[in-house]
């Protein structure tokens, strides 16, 4: 079965997949679609994803859109290595860590939401800046208590998951920004631990075919 991922080297929500694909030591082919320029919208692409939108996965069988979607798909075509823990409570833990990031940082922070700030509300960089710093402050300041509860290493428990899959590619847009990460010790020790390894680090975006 051959896996194509179409995204973009620097979508944190396609850098997610790229991550749990590369966990699971499976091969996939990569269609890049500049979001900068939206090529995300041309009508071939639309056809797969009605959104418009990176990342989507082919399968062979199918398309699947929405990166949760996706790498839950990934988690149970590919059971080994596990990414989601083995109890029913703490796979909510890990489903509730990652909707910080995906459903209410992530989608406030997007380049999509990054335009309308600039083009219809005239936001200079230094106020999208802020906004960004905002939802990100608020998530991280969660996910800092979560994984001081959850996690022994790594988001949650002490093996790289789902969580971790999810968080990086967050941390690497904070980066980007400039927000103060300090206040959120325990996120970014599981962040850095995650980063150190092989899969977390192929997949990041300065590594990927598109990156200028």
């Amino acid at each position: 079965m051959g896996v194509k991922l179409h995204g973009y080297w620097r979508s944190s929500a396609a850098y997610r997949v790229r991550i749990a694909l590369a966990l699971k030591g499976v091969a996939y082919e990569q269609v890049t679609h500049d979001l900068r320029t939206g090529e995300q919208g041309a009508d071939a692409y639309r056809a797969l994803n009605p959104q418009g939108l990176v990342p989507a996965l082919e399968t062979g069988d199918s398309v699947i859109v929405q990166s949760p979607a996706i790498l839950e798909w990934i988690e149970e075509r590919f059971p080994d290595p596990a990414l989601l823990p083995a109890g029913t409570d703490d796979r909510a833990a890990v489903r509730a860590m990652m909707g910080i990031v995906a459903c209410d940082i992530h989608p406030l922070n997007n380049l999509r939401v990054q335009t309308m700030l600039r083009r219809d509300l005239g936001a200079d960089d230094a106020a999208v800046t802020a906004w960004i710093a905002r939802w990100i402050g608020d998530g991280f300041a969660a996910l800092d208590v979560l994984i001081t509860r959850h996690g022994r290493g790594f988001a949650f428990g002490d093996a790289p998951g789902l969580a971790d899959c999810v968080l990086v590619p967050q941390v690497y847009s904070a980066e980007r920004f400039a927000v103060d990460l300090a206040p959120y010790p325990a996120l970014m020790a599981a962040a850095d631990r995650a980063r150190a390894l092989d899969a977390f680090a192929a997949a990041h975006p300065d590594r990927q075919p598109d990156a200028p």
